[in-house]
C-alpha cells in the first residue's frame, strides 16, 4: 500500500437483499448496514486511510417508502451519535450535501442537529475524516458548483479549478479507490467529479456483509 494517506469510497448497497433473503424487513438490512459501516470505518483507520466517503443517503432516496426513510434517518442519526468511538479512534466527521437551506432541502432538525454536533464534537481529530453523503447527488453537486463558479463571470470563463474549488468540500482529495458492493456496477451518481482517475471495486457481497478482510481485498487493487 502506498505510503501517503489514501482516500476511499463506497457505495453500501444491497441492506434490502441482505434482508430479503433471511426473510427480514428491509429495515433490519439499514441497521445490519449501520452495524457494518462500524466495522469497516475501524478498519480503514487502521489500513492508512486518510479520508474515507460513504454514500449514506442520495436525493433520490427520498422516494421511498415513508417507513423506510425514517428508519434510515434514524440509523443516520445513530451513526452521527457515535462520538465516543469517533473519538476513541481520533476519526472526524465530515458531511457534504444539499446545505440545510438550499430550496429542496428536506433532512429533517433532528438529523441537521446530529450532524452538527458530531461535526463539532470530532474538529480536532486528525487520523481520518470520515465523510457521510447525505441528502447527496453529483449532479446536483456539479449543478450548484457550476453555478457558484460562473457567479459575475460567465460560464465562458469557468475552469475546471474554479468547479473544484466551488465542491460541496474542495478540501476532499480525489477519490483513489472506489467500492460498490451487492454485485451492482454502476456509478448512481456518486462523486461524478472526485473519482476522475479512482480505481473501482465491485464485489458480489451485499454491504451488511461487507468485512475488514474483504476491504483489504478491495485495497488489494491499488497495489
Amino acid at each position: 500500500m502506498a505510503d501517503r494517506k489514501l482516500h476511499v469510497a463506497c457505495i453500501m448497497d444491497g441492506n434490502g437483499r441482505w434482508a430479503r433473503r433471511r426473510g427480514l424487513p428491509r429495515t433490519a438490512g439499514h441497521t445490519a448496514g449501520e452495524e457494518a459501516l462500524a466495522v469497516i470505518t475501524r478498519a480503514a483507520g487502521d489500513r492508512n486511510i486518510g479520508w474515507l466517503t460513504v454514500f449514506g443517503f442520495s436525493t433520490e432516496n427520498w422516494i421511498r417508502p415513508r417507513a423506510e426513510v425514517r428508519h434510515i434517518l434514524a440509523m443516520h442519526k445513530k451513526l452521527f451519535g457515535r462520538l465516543d468511538e469517533l473519538n476513541e479512534n481520533d476519526v472526524r466527521v465530515n458531511w457534504i450535501g444539499r446545505r440545510f437551506d438550499e430550496p429542496g432541502s428536506r433532512t429533517p432538525g433532528y438529523v441537521q442537529r446530529a450532524i452538527k454536533r458530531a461535526i463539532d464534537d470530532t474538529a480536532g481529530n486528525t487520523r481520518m475524516v470520515f465523510t457521510v453523503a447525505f441528502d447527496y447527488g453529483g449532479r446536483a453537486e456539479l449543478t450548484r458548483a457550476a453555478q457558484l463558479a460562473s457567479s459575475g463571470r460567465g460560464a465562458a470563463h469557468v475552469d475546471p479549478k474554479q468547479i473544484s474549488d466551488a465542491l460541496y468540500d474542495p478540501s476532499l482529495p480525489d477519490v483513489d479507490l472506489l467500492i460498490r458492493t451487492s454485485g451492482e456496477t454502476r456509478i448512481s451518481n456518486f462523486l461524478l467529479w472526485q473519482i476522475n482517475g479512482a480505481k473501482v471495486y465491485f464485489t458480489e457481497k451485499t454491504w451488511p456483509d461487507m468485512t475488514a478482510e474483504e476491504f483489504d481485498r478491495a485495497l488489494a487493487v491499488l497495489n
